[in-house]
């Protein structure tokens, strides 16, 4: 996240999106890991996001939508050379909730009893 803000600010939107989504990549990542699950692609990733954490009200599916809306982004940025300043802020703010809900799912995972 915090390079992602850096080259935000450097005004390096392409970087930045891509950044971005990779921040809350590894954040869903993590969720997965935390449930004892390992995701076989980034779709794959969404999908299982949607079924663990969101049909069962720990995450907002609004956090899933700006997920998949990051990887469109993304992918925008790395395979067609299109992005925008837009683009990238929507997708560091997205990062940013994202980030801040797995830090807090993750320390209330490790609390409670498997």
């Amino acid at each position: 996240m915090e390079r992602a803000e850096k080259t935000f600010n450097d005004k390096d939107y392409k970087w930045a999106t891509i950044q971005a989504y990779y921040s809350m990549f590894h954040s869903a990542r993590a969720l997965l890991f935390a449930r004892n699950y390992r995701e076989h692609s980034h779709h794959c990733l969404i999908v299982a996001m949607r079924a663990l954490y969101v049909e069962t009200r720990l995450l907002p599916g609004s956090l899933i939508e700006a997920l998949g809306k990051g990887k469109r982004l993304r992918e925008d940025a790395d395979y067609y050379d299109r992005w925008s300043e837009e683009g990238a802020m929507f997708a560091l703010k997205a990062a940013e909730n994202f980030l801040k809900k797995a830090r807090e799912l993750t320390k209330d995972l490790h609390k409670s009893p498997r």
